[in-house]
């Protein structure tokens, strides 16, 4: 119990600390490059740029997203799968946002998207283990992740020369990110603490009412203070 209660002392001191920064960096979904004099390369390299910046260091809450989904099942075949889910999932609503064929309001998006995340949180403490069904639920959410994904786009659209090649930069930028945070986790965390008995104890239950506490003020916000 010494044990457990200072994990969960340890752990609020980060709650805190991203609670303050999550306005500034949940927000932080523009792109403002201008692209109107890059070569068709350098625009393809920049989209990849931007989208491994929307996850590393700008996407907070799509970097929360991925850490739950990580926090449950720690081994890497199981999180990339559903990290490959994802990436399906949001590639198809990017582009047909990109093409125009949907255009939900910000409105209603941000707050899911937020509640995504207190979702996969909340499972993580309920649930004991990885249920198949999970995959499933995460392409639901990587498809309204994927029309957050657009609204970075959107601020300055995709070139007609390259329109097509930068889009997929995009989601290749953004795979990157995802892989690179899923790599940390293994290296941090479940490399060294995935199999101790204690793991769901010390390390899920506690990060995931971190991550859930986020997501609710988030959801709130987004509902309520976001015009």
């Amino acid at each position: 119990m010494r044990h457990l209660s200072f994990a969960r002392r340890g752990w609020l001191p980060v709650g805190v600390l991203l609670l303050w920064l999550a306005p500034q960096l949940a927000s932080a979904h523009v792109l403002d490059q201008d692209l109107s004099k890059l070569s068709r390369t350098d625009i393809v390299s920049t989209y990849l740029l931007e989208g491994f910046r929307h996850i590393l260091p700008l996407g907070l809450d799509h970097i929360l997203f991925v850490v739950s989904l990580y926090l449950l099942e720690p081994r890497l075949k199981s999180v990339l799968w559903q990290a490959t889910a994802f990436t399906v999932a949001h590639s198809i609503t990017l582009g047909l946002s990109m093409y125009g064929l949907i255009s939900p309001p910000a409105s209603i998006v941000e707050p899911i998207i937020a509640l995504s995340i207190l979702f996969v949180a909340l499972e993580n403490i309920i649930v004991q283990q990885l249920n198949p069904w999970r995959l499933v639920i995460v392409f639901g959410f990587g498809l309204v992740h994927g029309l957050g994904f657009a609204s970075a786009l959107a601020s300055v659209g995709l070139p007609q020369a390259a329109f097509v090649e930068s889009l997929i930069a995009f989601n290749v930028g953004v795979e990157l990110g995802q892989v690179t945070v899923i790599l940390l986790l293994y290296a941090l965390v479940g490399r060294w603490f995935a199999g101790k008995p204690w793991y769901k104890q010390r390390i899920v239950v506690p990060a995931s009412v971190v991550i859930g506490l986020i997501a609710a003020y988030w959801t709130v916000e987004r509902v309520f203070f976001t015009s």
